[in-house]
């Protein structure tokens, strides 16, 4: 009995660990996805994965980059286990980086975008109902805000 409990315990972390191995190993070879959270002609929120576009970096051999894009600052955000925040949005586009941790937005329709290391948001829905955010799990999510400017 005792053995049969222990696979299965193994057996479930294995499966909570997949998707974040799967999520930072894709972000590592082939194209680069942003998850952009915008707001659609209903006044919700919605999430599109979109291809960053990355050229070779000159002179340098195995780099690529993306267009330079200009930031009117950047903090890093520590939202403990069991944060959450209602309904909101933010006041400018930004870019949102999850450095560590686990987190998820909820959209409209009940769509949950995960937040796993490694992840990148382009979070454009600065009018309408906005989206829900909370920490997942018994870890800290760490990530970096980048505010865009040229509002």
């Amino acid at each position: 009995m005792k053995v049969r409990f222990l696979l299965y315990a193994v057996l479930a972390a294995c499966l909570a660990v997949i998707p974040f191995a799967q999520h930072a190993a894709t972000q590592q070879r082939g194209p680069l996805t942003v998850t952009r959270l915008y707001t659609g002609p209903d006044g919700q929120t919605h999430a599109q994965d979109i291809e960053l576009k990355l050229l070779p970096r000159q002179g340098a051999q195995l780099q690529d980059q993306s267009e330079m894009f200009k930031a009117a600052g950047g903090r890093f955000v520590r939202a403990a286990p069991g944060f959450y925040e209602d309904w909101h949005h933010p006041e400018r586009r930004q870019y949102l980086i999850t450095l560590s941790g686990h987190g998820e937005i909820e959209v409209a329709g009940g769509q949950k975008v995960q937040l796993l290391p490694g992840r990148i948001l382009l979070v454009e829905d600065v009018k309408g109902k906005g989206h829900r955010t909370r920490t997942i799990g018994s870890e800290a999510r760490v990530s970096v805000n980048i505010p865009l400017d040229g509002q």
